[in-house]
């Protein structure tokens, strides 16, 4: 059976630099995973330079720590909850246990993420052309367009064999985030005139989620703080610069804590 809700259009805002650093990996994480999974070299040519942005927000900070850290925090707030008749102690257990197979792989890590990618002189050869517009041209790296031109499933296993040590990283995120959105207190807000805003109390939120009909044509533009939350919606139009809606917005507004 279809369901009669239209359809909505999810926008994320993170409090703080963690959480922005997670969501920016699970966005390039879900592109990598698309275009490995394709066959033509233009999308294995994408998922390389997806694969490179990801060793860029990598580099950035210790995300083995902050995973192992976050996976712990999550684990004791869940053992708290033991012999809670109203939570169900199967789905208890198995959160736990994807928490303890997530902190066994990554502890079993050597190194930061992506360590193998930044040992790989070749790789690292076309990392360096990637920044420059049309860098990649075969007659700047004539052996990465002659890897290009091999066998899809070649190329494929290549690529399987480079993504598959960040696949505890990308497992360790998405449990975090799971565990993140579903802390979420979800209320339906509207935006008077297009603007809205609201005390949050000196409260400590981790993650914002604004829900919009996708045919509203209303876009949030979000700022905040631990004190107020403030959205001013815009619309595009046919016209590229956003101007301000000067109407009623109603939306979705869900607020998650660790």
């Amino acid at each position: 059976m279809q369901s009669n809700e239209p359809r909505q259009i999810l926008y994320e805002y993170p409090f703080n630099e963690r959480v922005r650093t997670l969501l920016r990996l699970e966005d390039l994480f879900e592109k990598l995973a698309y275009f490995c999974a394709q066959t033509h070299h233009f999308c294995h040519h994408t998922a390389l330079l997806t694969l490179f942005e990801i060793l860029e927000v990598t580099s950035r900070a210790d995300l083995k720590g902050d995973l192992l850290q976050e996976l712990e925090r999550h684990k004791q707030s869940l053992l708290a909850l033991r012999n809670n008749p109203q939570v169900s102690e199967s789905a208890l257990a198995a959160v736990l246990a994807d928490i303890d197979q997530a902190q066994q792989a990554l502890n079993a890590t050597p190194g930061k993420a992506g360590q193998h990618l930044r040992d790989n002189e070749w790789l690292t050869s076309i990392r360096s052309r990637a920044g420059i517009p049309g860098g990649t041209c075969e007659f700047d790296l004539p052996s990465y367009h002659a890897w290009l031109m091999r066998d899809a499933a070649a190329r494929t296993q290549d690529l399987q064999a480079w993504v598959r040590p960040l696949s505890q990283f990308n497992q360790g995120l998405a449990i975090v985030l799971r565990l993140l959105r579903e802390t979420a207190h979800r209320s339906r807000q509207t935006a008077v005139q297009g603007s809205f805003q609201q005390t949050l109390q000196g409260r400590t939120y981790a993650l914002l989620q604004v829900r919009v009909p996708a045919d509203s044509g209303a876009i949030p533009e979000i700022s905040a703080n631990k004190y107020m939350l403030w959205i001013r919606f815009t619309a595009a139009d046919r016209d590229p610069k956003p101007r301000a809606v000067d109407r009623d917005v109603a939306f979705d507004l869900s607020l998650c804590a660790f």
